[in-house]
């Protein structure tokens, strides 16, 4: 039973349940967070996900919808199809506050872009790590001849 404790309590930092804390104020740190958030969004790490979002966290989707925190965890859990690759990413950080604009494109298992978005995160730094607190995509065509 002594072995058991211990295991025990390392089994979340090997899920990822333990944010990361010590992140640097830094416009590299956002985008690795952004690639993050997508890299936790495809492989259903909502442990991981829910490091990066704030409990406040609500985001305005392409079809002016309304998502909390609960409802982007619930469907990062579900499987997607497709792939999405991050593009144009700039971050622009202002003492604790900070955000975070590009383009997502979505291509499906054909290679065919499924979707694009333009997005803007908003980020607050708290508890020694960049928390997401709001987000806005916008979503329009891509022609195939752009990408």
């Amino acid at each position: 039973m002594k072995i058991a404790l211990p295991l025990l309590l390392l089994c979340p930092l090997a899920h990822g349940a333990v944010c990361p804390t010590g992140q640097l104020k830094d416009q590299a740190t956002l985008v690795r967070a952004e690639h993050l958030w997508l890299q936790a969004a495809e492989q259903h790490d909502v442990a991981a996900l829910g490091c990066i979002l704030a409990d406040e966290f609500e985001e305005a989707d392409f079809a002016g919808s309304l998502i909390d925190r609960s409802a982007m965890l619930a469907s990062a859990a579900n499987p997607g199809s497709g792939h999405t690759e991050l593009l144009d990413l700039h971050a622009y950080v202002y003492g604790d506050f900070a955000y975070v604009r590009g383009v997502g494109v979505t291509k499906g298992d054909d290679k065919k872009v499924l979707a694009k978005n333009r997005f803007t995160d908003i980020f607050v730094y708290r508890d020694g790590r960049w928390q997401c607190v709001a987000g806005h995509e916008s979503h329009f065509p891509a022609p195939a001849s752009t990408y």
